[in-house]
């Protein structure tokens, strides 16, 4: 629970000072990305970037298919290429969710990230990613630029049931424990920017708090997330101020 204390007082600093957090993640990683914002139980103050072309593999093969999104999260330079579409600040925080920690992709988006000067997190598993090999050249990995490391507590190679006469373990353990951990730093932040005397706007089914408030809230919501990303796009090819 420290380093989810830690990070959850980096995120809502950057919320409280009306900028962002910038999530990420590849591959099966959206599926953590999604789980932070937007949904119920969730506020303004994430900015999701999912990339379909990583992504979107629901076809498995044939065009948009596993092996195309696979190679492309390998691919050098991608990473760039997506946050050339942003004006970060350094006060933002970053989330980066990578399983093994060894993809190029989310693993030059943190190092980016750092570059701009972003408090980076993590989230790993770790016992997955110390038994890996990075494709980097250089073998770095996604912990080598994170300023904190968050667990799933998966094993390696993810998947956590044996089963007699088949060579080959099933169920994968890093999106239950992801989901974990996300919902926990959720917390953690939700309280501190209410404590602040900011509570976040979450998103509540009607059956909690009634329909019409409900759908106030998500009107909400939604108006403060798209005044927040405006402030990425609006900068963009301006000289920066001395």
């Amino acid at each position: 629970m420290p380093l989810i204390q830690q990070a959850a007082d980096w995120f809502a600093d950057s919320i409280l000072a009306n900028r962002l957090v910038h999530l990420f993640g590849s591959g099966h990683s959206r599926i953590l990305v999604e789980e932070m914002w937007p949904r119920y139980g969730s506020f303004p103050g994430f900015h999701p970037i999912v990339e379909l072309s990583l992504t979107f593999h629901n076809q498995v093969v044939g065009a948009n298919g596993q092996r195309q999104a696979m190679f492309l999260e390998n691919v050098s330079g991608l990473a760039a290429r997506i946050l050339r579409n942003f004006a970060l600040s350094n006060q933002d925080c970053a989330l980066v969710v990578s399983s093994s920690g060894c993809n190029i992709t989310p693993i030059e988006m943190a190092e980016l990230f750092q570059k701009a000067g972003l408090k980076v997190v993590a989230l790993v598993s770790q016992k997955h990613l110390e038994t890996s090999c990075s494709k980097r050249a250089d073998e770095k990995k996604l912990t080598d630029f994170a300023d904190l490391v968050l667990d799933t507590g998966a094993p390696s190679g993810d998947a956590m049931v044996r089963i007699d006469g088949l060579e080959t373990p099933v169920a994968p353990g890093s999106t239950v424990g992801g989901c974990m951990v996300i919902n926990a730093l959720k917390a953690e932040v939700a309280q501190r920017l209410t404590v602040a005397g900011h509570p976040p706007k979450a998103l509540t089914a009607g059956s909690v708090v009634g329909s019409e408030r409900a759908a106030e809230i998500f009107e909400a919501a939604y108006d403060e997330h798209a005044r927040r990303v405006s402030q990425l796009y609006a900068p963009l090819g301006l000289p920066e101020a001395e």
